[in-house]
């Protein structure tokens, strides 16, 4: 009988033309219906368009045995556990980014094919930044050696070596392993019997660098699905990552996107029939009455435990080789999954004395208060002014040098999206020029929370406690009384000055007073000072009082305005999703 097998899936990624197919081919020992660009478009083109599958095993390494529990008996010749490496070979083309990303989500360790004759590349860079996102462990392959001249071969591939070591210095791959191979020697025309080099000594390396990431076969069952196709008499092939839970035969699953269920009729892991699969595992589900042009890739999961959003909360981290500020507002290409669509984004963060507060990725808190951000705030940022004399919520945080720890974005999608809560979230700038040498990636994030209803807008954003911190600053133009000045400058002329009666100013000799009501028609505005002005604001404010007093009858009376001004402020909160449009002053 066949032994336990453990899967592993290994991400074969890189330049177009860096000889990532070949490599994959070089390595496998079986290759899944998807692998080796067999689609037609692929061959004719010569360039791989989609995910292929393909894998290799060899004996479980004792390291990642479990411990023995007593005297066990020795396996059966033949039953040995083996560990199956399941390559998931990724096109290198810059305009198939949604799909490279779409990998990167289901693998556990990364190649990083480089064309040891050009070193890095674009879409090898862009390559490396998913792999930090989305991937633990890393392992450089310098292809094509074979084509060095062979004296020269040796320091090239050192010099090489070096290069590629500066590169990873500051990401989270510093120190991951570089090996040299030819996986195709003499390249795409010569002949078979060219045995590939440093082809044993890559499965050596890559078996030393596995470690098995935990599998949970609890949970709901969660697949993504990267072909379908039928079989004749046999029904429609799924075939996929099975990223949460387990499945076995005669289960139900659910197409949510379609709202379809069907029976599990029969089950593969690579040719090989199997009863059950879990978390982690390679798997092609064969289903009846589904015409497989209907879904050519997405995801499939248990009955009802996926839902449909059309906008969500998202932690963001901006991608540090993305160039250029990410604004409220904009519009990324959004990719969760293998589904990648537009939407627009706005940003916001905690309020300023929670900056430091200890990141939460697994929920999002709707009774905490958040601030609005104009952009995206990292080291800086500079906040910009808005209307006459006001300042709003971008208060300069980042510009002297604090950024909270943690930032959130609301991403609206233009057409809804299925996917699980917590989910991997990547927006890209997809249309900019792939000739460019510029990162499109912009930022990544985990989805924290879901909008299902379509009118999201009107049932659950108003519970999203998202505020605009308004500042306005005027000055006082002259006294009217002990306890009574008029100021100006804190509004424009056509503003409803009736919308801010009530509310608190603070006088900068100190005095608290309160907007009373308009004073004339040119923005001008009476404020009550409750407990009085003081002797020496008084003071300031007396060569006004003096000079007004010495008009003549009948003389229209000039207002000089005091020797020194006296500033006036109007600090509130307006909640961006309050239909009312309230102000919101602290008590």
């Amino acid at each position: 009988m066949a032994g336990r097998r453990v899967n592993v899936n290994v991400g074969v990624l890189g330049h177009i033309d860096s000889g990532k197919t070949a490599l994959a081919r070089a390595l496998s020992t079986t290759a899944s219906t998807a692998a080796f660009d067999k689609q037609p478009q692929s061959r004719e083109r010569g360039i791989t368009l989609d995910l292929g599958f393909s894998c290799f095993s060899v004996p479980l390494p004792a390291r990642l045995r479990p411990a023995p529990l007593g005297a066990e008996p020795e396996p059966e010749p033949g039953a040995e556990p083996r560990l199956q490496v399941t390559l998931v070979d990724c096109p290198g083309h810059a305009s198939l980014i949604r799909t490279i990303i779409g990998g990167a989500q289901i693998i556990d360790l990364m190649m990083l094919v480089i064309d040891v004759t050009k070193g890095m590349q674009t879409q090898s860079a862009e390559c490396l930044v998913i792999g930090q996102i989305a991937c633990q462990k890393l392992v450089v392959v310098l292809n094509k050696i074979d084509l060095l001249p062979e004296g020269k071969r040796q320091a090239a591939i050192d010099k090489m070596t070096k290069k590629m070591q500066k590169t990873l210095e500051n990401t989270k791959f510093r120190g991951a392993p570089i090996i040299p191979v030819a996986a195709r020697p003499g390249g795409p025309d010569a002949p078979e019997t060219e045995a590939p080099q440093g082809i044993a000594e890559l499965i050596e390396l890559l078996t030393s660098q596995i470690s098995i990431p935990r599998r949970d076969p609890s949970g709901p069952f969660l697949m993504s699905v990267d072909h379908c196709f039928s079989i004749k008499g046999q029904g429609t092939v799924m075939t996929g990552t099975i990223l949460s839970g387990s499945v076995s035969l005669g289960d139900s699953v659910e197409i949510p996107t379609l709202k379809v269920v069907r029976k599990v009729k029969s089950m593969q892991m690579f040719h090989t029939p199997v009863t059950s699969a879990v978390q982690g595992d390679r798997l092609g589900i064969c289903v009846t009455q589904f015409d497989p042009k209907l879904l050519e890739r997405g995801l499939v999961c248990a009955p009802e435990s996926l839902h449909t959003v059309h906008a969500a909360l998202v932690s963001v981290e901006k991608i540090p080789y993305f160039r250029g500020s990410l604004q409220t507002k904009a519009k990324f290409h959004i990719t969760v999954g293998h589904e990648t669509v537009m939407g627009r984004v706005m940003f916001f963060s905690p309020a300023p004395d929670s900056f430091d507060h200890e990141p939460v990725l697994d929920s999002f808190d709707f009774s905490q208060e958040y601030l609005f951000q104009e952009q995206y705030l990292c080291p800086g940022s500079v906040p910009a002014e808005t209307d006459r004399g006001e300042a709003d919520s971008r208060v300069g945080q980042a510009s002297e040098g604090r950024c909270p720890r943690q930032q959130w974005a609301l991403v609206e999608f233009e057409k809804p999206v299925t996917c699980p809560r917590l989910c991997l979230v990547i927006g890209s700038r997809l249309d900019a020029d792939i000739h460019a040498n510029t990162c499109r990636l912009a930022f990544h994030g985990v989805l924290l929370h879901g909008l299902e209803d379509k009118n999201y807008a009107e049932s659950a954003l108003p519970t999203l406690r998202v505020y605009k911190l308004k500042h306005k600053h005027g000055i006082v133009e002259r006294v009217m009384d002990d306890y009574s000045v008029i100021g100006r400058s804190l509004f424009k002329k056509e503003t409803n000055i009736q919308l801010f009666v009530g509310l608190k100013v603070h006088l900068s000799t100190g005095e608290l007073g309160v907007i009373a009501s308009a004073f004339g028609q040119s923005g001008k505005f009476k404020v009550h000072v409750p407990g009085g002005l003081s002797p020496e604001s008084k003071k300031i404010l007396t060569p006004a009082l003096k000079k007004r007093g010495r008009a003549g009858r009948g003389e229209e009376a000039e207002q000089p305005e005091p020797v020194q001004h006296v500033a006036l402020s109007l600090s509130f909160k307006r909640y961006v999703f309050d239909t009312h449009k309230r102000m919101v002053q602290s008590p």
